[in-house]
């Protein structure tokens, strides 16, 4: 029997373990809770921070980074050392603060013996923005777990030239809306299909439906948001995510789509590993038409290929056949799929990123007729790097992207494949896609070393003494420029002479124009890139004044002929590119 005594003993170690407990989850909520006001009071945001950086990068960096004291103090941790207003009271009169006796500031002062300058002229939304952008990388570095130095906030210090050409953009036709809100309608791809009765064109709406365009305006042809537990998450850039025609279409009917669905709802063919959760699935999907000249697409269709994501980010991208490949080339039917790391990489996995054991953030190449895959659906092509390695995955044509996002071919040389590859937050690039080369995510960011154990949000130097097998991009730029690279396409029309040999792309929030010449590309090293400036109905503006949004979302397009298209999700409109002035 228990005593009395014991019974009181065991009440009060409850009790204690209770009180003790309560008392840790109750700091630990008020800490989240200080912490989430704190977040909440700085300006955030991609457009913020790109902002924030380069009014840092100009008024800021020559004294001040987030690692170490310089000719001013290391910043890492300011935003919770102080409060905001005297942050702003500080950078716009460091002096009088000092000399009003405050004891941080005459602290500093005494320390580093001399008066900050004074920016009186930074006030408003480009303070906050600044703040914004210091609050945002001060705390990334306190996560700074490998204690790695040397971060890189302006990695790029070479800045864009200006080009002496405008591109001039033609209104053209608007799509559908989709939603009653911005974005009006998720349009993100724009496709070609050569038929010997003509040209036909197609434009994709994230949110399920596939347009084609006829006679400046468009038609549904199929509609994917009928499909059994299609879903889309507006800024996750899911849904109906690409499509591609066979180059048989006209006669084999085939085409094909990739779309998402929530987690588990069939077994995969490639799963997350064990332990690692799966947030959705994106399918791939092979669809017969009955006819192939039909305005609406009625027919039936057979699951290719179904891959696991641990996150709705970076999942599967662009899908295209090389539109240049003729009968008896090696690529003629093949296709391509950019894979995404998925958020592995900062998600506490990077280990299945960049590794030909697994599928995520790679370019894959496979034969859709083909039957020799794992799963029987599809081929595996015999030229494939690993297409003899049974402990590979076989598909795998190019590894090491963290968002390989969209493909372009070069007509004048037909193997030449350049893909965009969307940075964290530091730089963009563009590679020139070799069988079996490694593009070094999440151990490189363009040219630069990352590492998910120190600061993210930044890139650092590579190491002198460092020899290793990555391939370098052939284009890139950091975040003062842009902040997601928008891949667009090598003209090749008639129309407009001067763009003849330019690679035209350009980045998807700040929908700012840019164009490298097809002769400087090359592997082993980085292509000059020119801002290219831009005229509607005879006036030079910008894209963030015609879609009336500071956010843009551009893409491109391209037809048979070589013409080429801008669109935005922002106001749902299409543009044909009818000219190039010299300025």
């Amino acid at each position: 029997m228990i005593s009395n005594k014991t019974l009181l003993v065991n009440t009060l170690i409850t009790f204690l373990f209770i009180f003790f407990t309560s008392c840790k989850e109750s700091a630990k909520e008020s800490k989240d809770q200080k912490d989430s006001a704190k977040e909440n009071e700085y300006a955030r945001g991609e457009m913020v921070w790109a902002s924030g950086m380069e009014i840092f990068n100009n008024k800021c960096a020559s004294c001040h980074n987030f690692e170490m004291s310089e000719i001013g103090p290391n910043l890492s941790g300011i935003t919770s050392e102080v409060d905001k207003e005297w942050l702003k009271t500080f950078i716009n009169n460091p002096q009088a603060v000092i000399e009003s006796g405050d004891e941080r500031a005459v602290a500093k002062f005494e320390t580093y013996k001399l008066y900050m300058p004074a920016f009186p002229d930074i006030k408003g939304e480009e303070l906050e923005n600044l703040l914004g952008f210091i609050h945002h990388f001060s705390e990334a570095e306190k996560k700074n777990k490998s204690n790695r130095p040397g971060g890189l906030v302006n990695p790029v210090s070479e800045k864009i030239e200006n080009s002496n050409l405008n591109l001039v953009l033609e209104e053209w036709l608007t799509i559908p809306a989709s939603a009653d809100e911005t974005p009006l309608a998720r349009i993100n791809k724009f496709a070609s299909l050569k038929m010997s009765s003509g040209e036909r064109l197609f434009i994709s709406d994230l949110r399920g439906k596939l347009f084609e365009i006829v006679n400046d305006t468009v038609q549904v042809y199929m509609d994917l948001s009928k499909e059994p537990d299609f879903f889309h998450s507006p800024g996750w850039a899911n849904g109906l995510g690409s499509y591609a025609f066979h180059p048989e279409f006209e006669t084999n009917g085939l085409m094909y789509t990739t779309h998402t669905v929530p987690a588990n709802k069939a077994p995969a063919d490639f799963p997350m590993p064990e332990g690692v959760r799966s947030t959705l699935q994106w399918i791939l999907t092979e669809w017969k038409t009955d006819d192939p000249n039909a305005k609406e697409f009625s027919g039936t269709k057979r699951e290719v290929l179904r891959i696991e994501m641990f996150a709705r980010a970076h999942g599967v991208q662009e899908l295209t056949f090389n539109p240049f490949a003729k009968k008896g080339d090696a690529d003629y039917g093949l296709f391509y799929l950019g894979i995404g790391d998925g958020s592995l990489a900062l998600g506490g996995h990077p280990e299945f990123c960049n590794n030909p054991n697994n599928i995520w953030s790679s370019i894959i190449r496979i034969d859709p007729l083909g039957n020799n895959s794992k799963n029987g659906k599809y081929g595996i092509p015999k030229d494939n790097p690993f297409a003899d390695d049974p402990e590979k995955v076989r598909e795998i044509w190019a590894t090491g992207f963290r968002n390989p996002h969209r493909f372009a071919w070069n007509k004048e040389k037909p193997n030449q494949l350049l893909v965009s590859n969307i940075g964290q937050h530091s730089v963009e690039e563009v590679n020139l896609i070799k069988k079996g080369a490694d593009y070094g995510w999440p151990n490189r960011e363009g040219t630069f070393l990352y590492d998910v154990n120190a600061n993210t949000e930044l890139v650092y130097p590579l190491p002198e003494e460092e020899g290793t097998n990555y391939t370098n991009p052939v284009i890139q730029y950091d975040h003062d420029e842009g902040n997601a690279v928008c891949g667009g396409y090598v003209y090749y029309g008639d129309k407009i002479p001067l763009l003849k040999g330019k690679y035209i792309f350009g980045d998807i929030p700040r929908g700012t124009f840019f164009y490298s010449n097809t002769a400087d590309i090359a592997d082993g090293k980085v292509a000059p890139a020119y801002r290219i400036g831009l005229e509607i109905n005879g006036k030079v503006t910008k894209m963030t004044d015609v879609v009336n949004n500071q956010r843009v979302e551009i893409r491109f397009g391209q037809d048979n002929s070589g013409e080429i298209y801008v669109f935005a999700k922002s106001n749902g409109k299409v543009y044909k590119v009818v000219g190039c002035n010299k300025i």
